[in-house]
């Protein structure tokens, strides 16, 4: 799931200066578990910008928000309010921030920053773990990600700053490299962490990225 804060509410006004009209856009997935675009959190941020004098001319809680089909859909079915608002406030991630950009001509304005890509370990905490790379080293390495898990992205380690399974930039956290020997160790697949690993190869994720699916024709798919 993305991983997102909401802005302080002062940055928010700031944003929306001169804008007196505003409608809302939230998010029911992960801007929901994050508590920064669900029902409530909308209906908290309505009722705060109307305390400051701005009238939300209504709003809308996206199914995902980073879906610009379903989006562009909603919008239409608010399109009276829309047309009556002078800007968009969306609380979701920055995706979702450009999907409503994609369905309407008014200025858009973001209310939340956008974290990374999160685990969830439980309830309201979210752990980052994949860095959507675009090379996965998983196969090789116990399923634990060393370019995100290690705070020096470091592919042949451990450095030297290991300590006692703990790494030396954050005494607090384990170290990757103890964590993918000990699971290496389990598997009895220790001899993959013999094998030199080449620097990154950071093209395969040039931005922005594109990833279409091809779709198999009726005959090709056994229709």
């Amino acid at each position: 799931m993305i991983v997102t804060k909401q802005k302080a509410f002062e940055a928010i006004l700031k944003e929306l200066d001169g804008m007196e009209k505003v409608f809302l856009v939230g998010c029911g997935d992960c801007a929901t578990l994050c508590e920064t675009g669900g029902e409530e959190q909308v209906k908290e941020m309505a009722e705060r910008l109307t305390s400051e004098g701005k009238t939300v001319t209504g709003s809308v809680v996206l199914e995902v928000g980073c879906h610009e089909l379903d989006a562009k859909k909603e919008f239409r079915a608010h399109k009276e309010e829309i047309d009556s608002a002078d800007a968009l406030l969306v609380m979701s991630c920055g995706a979702g921030c450009q999907s409503a950009r994609a369905g309407v001509e008014k200025p858009v304005f973001p209310a939340n920053d956008t974290l990374f890509l999160g685990n969830v370990l439980r309830y309201g905490q979210f752990e980052e773990k994949c860095r959507l790379c675009g090379d996965c080293l998983l196969d090789i390495t116990g399923a634990i990600c060393p370019v995100t898990r290690c705070h020096k992205g470091i592919l042949n380690g451990p450095c030297g700053g290991t300590n006692e399974g703990k790494c030396e930039v954050d005494p607090e956290k384990d170290c990757a490299w103890t964590l993918i020997y000990q699971q290496l160790e389990r598997e009895g697949k220790l001899e993959k962490m013999k094998a030199y690993q080449p620097p990154k190869n950071w093209n395969t994720v040039l931005k922005p990225g594109r990833h279409v699916i091809e779709r198999k024709r009726g005959g090709d798919a056994g229709e």
